[in-house]
């Protein structure tokens, strides 16, 4: 049966971290879905663009089946709308799944046809161009492919986030991969260091516990790390 994927199915109201974690360092939001940086203004059309590298990970191998995604996008922090573009990580039916995407909601993902495999690099962007059309720009910087798609896109523009995702399949949020590490770096909203800070940090909660754990922001501000399980990584330099 072909089973619709979201990626971007937004965190329900992203709380305070005071209920149910405890980690070393306390986030500033928690999510059953999220984890990573969001963040926000309340002016419409507030950011433009956002960009960023990051490694695809390897999955490690589950009894059940599994999901992981890595992104960026706009919007989907504190509204319904969400443009993305990222990498899928999953282990399904006994062995490890690897695939580009891009999405807008409410509808699915929409696969891109081109190769990715764990250790490679990708490069992201998402950019406002006029007429109310948006570029997507997808790299593997290690296998030297480009997609680019140029969409309409009307969501307010009022956040963007860098995040890894326990994606929902059939409208219902998956058991998320054990992802091992990533990081996200050289992060950019608007073309600007986004001065990443802690209470922009969010951790991703499954029944009852921390499943995924972003680090604090990098030196620059403009990186961190994100790990499974509630841990919280090194702080990348």
């Amino acid at each position: 049966m072909n089973r619709k994927r979201w990626k971007g199915t937004a965190p329900f109201k992203p709380a305070s971290s005071k209920r149910h974690v405890k980690p070393s360092i306390r986030p500033g939001w928690n999510a059953n879905n999220w984890s990573g940086y969001a963040i926000k203004k309340t002016k419409r059309n507030s950011y433009t663009s956002i960009s960023g590298y990051w490694v695809v990970p390897g999955v490690k191998p589950s009894r059940k089946n599994s999901y992981s995604s890595a992104w960026l996008g706009i919007d989907g922090f504190s509204n319904p709308s969400l443009i993305q573009t990222g990498t899928e990580h999953d282990y399904v039916n006994g062995k490890a799944v690897y695939y580009p995407w891009w999405e807008i909601l409410p509808a699915p993902e929409t696969k891109i046809n081109y190769p990715v495999s764990p250790r490679d690099l990708m490069y992201a962007k998402i950019e406002k161009l006029r007429n109310g059309k948006w570029l997507i720009v997808l790299a593997n910087k290690t296998k030297g492919w480009v997609f680019k798609k140029v969409t309409p896109y009307t969501g307010p523009a009022t956040d963007a986030e860098w995040i890894m995702e326990a994606p929902s399949v059939n409208n219902k949020i998956t058991r998320l991969a054990n992802y091992g590490k990533i990081n996200f770096k050289q992060c950019r909203a608007n073309r600007k260091n986004p001065l990443l800070k802690p209470r922009d940090r969010g951790v991703m909660l499954q029944n009852g516990r921390v499943v995924s754990t972003p680090s604090l922001p990098g030196q620059a501000k403009d990186s961190f790390s994100a790990a499974y399980g509630s841990k919280i990584p090194q702080t990348p330099k």
